[in-house]
């Protein structure tokens, strides 16, 4: 059987109108009661920015084989147990017959790109090596590993893309970081993610505000554009429900 990636670009390019259209409407909203957050942390604490994206994944998951999966995206459900810590949220969780088949994070970052840059990658890092290890342990019980996802959209700005000069007095930092901008840091970190095996894909897009109005995007290289994340994710569904039919 064929997958079904249901129309993804298109629904793609609602998901990046939605994410600016939050951001901007959550700004707005703040100005008028006159509790305006600093910078672009107005947009930031609306906290739905990305549920265009989040409908996306849950249309692929239902369209290739698991229609009656548990798909969980509201916070008191979210949590899985770590190795590192007690539990650790995840964005979403698709459970079926008592087995976790996927889980996903959703991040973005708009402005701010030094600041935060470092604090995304330990993050990722960190939130998967905790899981895996927790795996390895046993805390899903016995079975297959499941899908393990990162989605990453970065504004597509001048600071994103200018070259950055790196500090390393003491030893040389290697070569692809030389000079890499913000966009180019997040492909490698992605890249990386993958490579590692700290996560099934991981995946990096692009856009900048003028999307409110076409919902334009685009992607870094094709290991982590989101054709991969996509195909990968409704083969991965497919499979575990031809195995647990």
């Amino acid at each position: 059987m064929a997958l079904d990636l249901v129309d993804y670009e298109q629904k793609a390019r609602e998901a990046v109108k939605a994410f600016w259209g939050n951001r901007e409407a959550a700004r707005q909203k703040q100005i008028e009661t006159g509790k305006a957050d600093q910078g672009d942390r107005a947009g930031v604490t609306a906290g739905k920015n990305m549920d265009g994206f989040l409908a996306l994944i849950i249309g692929l998951v239902q369209a290739n084989g698991l229609a009656d999966a548990e798909i969980h995206q509201n916070r008191a459900m979210l949590a899985l147990p770590g190795y590192f810590r007690p539990t650790k949220l995840w964005d979403l969780l698709v459970i079926y017959k008592s087995e976790l088949i996927a889980a996903i994070e959703l991040k973005s970052q708009v402005g701010s790109f030094g600041n935060n840059f470092n604090n995304r990658t330990e993050e990722a890092i960190g939130t998967a090596h905790d899981f895996w290890t927790a795996y390895r342990e046993g805390a899903l019980g016995k079975q297959p590993r499941p899908f393990v996802g990162w989605l990453m959209m970065v504004e597509d700005a001048p600071e994103s893309r200018r070259e950055i000069r790196n500090a390393s007095p003491h030893f040389p930092v290697f070569e692809e970081f030389q000079a890499a901008s913000y966009l180019r840091r997040y492909d490698l970190l992605c890249q990386k993610l993958v490579q590692e095996q700290l996560y099934t894909t991981a995946a990096l897009i692009t856009s900048s505000r003028s999307a409110v109005e076409n919902g334009e995007f685009t992607e870094m290289s094709t290991m982590t554009g989101l054709r991969t994340f996509v195909t990968t994710l409704a083969g991965h569904v497919a499979a575990e429900s031809a195995r647990l039919e």
